[in-house]
């Protein structure tokens, strides 16, 4: 069985230096795109980080400083990642989450904005902990009755989460095939910002979703303390909250004015 699709998915997993979306980095990028034919087209980079790898992150992925120290850094190689998932939904496995908000992060600290506003995401994590919550390699051995070798490389990982997903929709026929069906079934996420710092509440307003004001409607508080908007500016938030946040904060200006 495979995807039936209106437009190409690019299915992405990052090997990294850390989990801080703010902080981190990306070493390594793998990229499968999936055309409406069932053609695919992959793409495969490590990156210098341009700063130390922890030990624990090369535990992990085997990723070393010495591995990546003559490969480019992401801002040299943006533009290419760009035109490779123009116009394509996005896949990945816990990609909602991590995967694609540390990208979008990398895009703007390379001075890239990239619009996903029509974007379809097709987070196969969340079609699994819908369906069987469980980890990768628990999830490609219980789809597919393999086990997972190279477990935490980029290429494997991404590779399994494209044979995860076909054994998905064949298991459960109610996702049906499209990304659209899928989405119908296990939700689409609403999210302000990548981090999921802002949220919208039932009524289309942006609300916090962490700290003393989780609940809270953004604009109201930020009308009632401005030097809330100063602290979130000034402190360790990914860029796109950031960016979010002042649109906000511009928006309330204006509305006020």
């Amino acid at each position: 069985m495979s995807l039936q699709l209106a437009r190409p998915i690019a299915f992405i997993d990052l090997e990294t230096t850390g989990v801080n979306l703010s902080t981190d980095r990306i070493i390594e990028i793998a990229i499968v795109k999936i055309l409406p034919d069932g053609t695919r087209q992959n793409k495969r980079k490590l990156l210098n980080p341009q700063m130390l790898i922890p030990k624990q992150s090369s535990d992990v992925h085997g990723i070393t400083d010495e591995m990546v120290k003559d490969a480019p850094s992401f801002k040299q190689v943006a533009n290419e990642l760009k035109q490779f998932i123009e116009g394509c939904d996005l896949g990945g496995y816990n990609s909602n989450r991590f995967d694609i908000p540390l990208l979008m992060e990398e895009f703007l600290r390379a001075g890239m904005e990239i619009d996903l506003s029509d974007r379809k995401m097709v987070d196969v994590q969340h079609i699994f902990y819908t369906m069987e919550p469980r980890t990768l390699t628990a999830a490609y051995k219980f789809y597919c009755e393999k086990e997972l070798v190279n477990a935490h490389g980029a290429e494997a990982d991404i590779n399994a989460t494209i044979e995860v997903l076909l054994s998905q929709i064949k298991r459960y026929p109610h996702l049906g095939v499209s990304v659209e069906s899928i989405l119908g079934v296990i939700g689409e996420d609403k999210v302000v910002d990548y981090a999921r710092r802002f949220l919208f509440d039932d009524k289309g307003n942006e609300i916090f979703n962490f700290g003393k004001h989780k609940g809270r409607v953004v604009a109201e508080v930020l009308k009632a303390e401005p030097q809330y908007y100063d602290w979130m500016m000034k402190g360790d938030f990914p860029l796109h909250t950031k960016q979010k946040l002042t649109e906000i904060f511009n928006r309330a200006l204006l509305k006020n004015n």
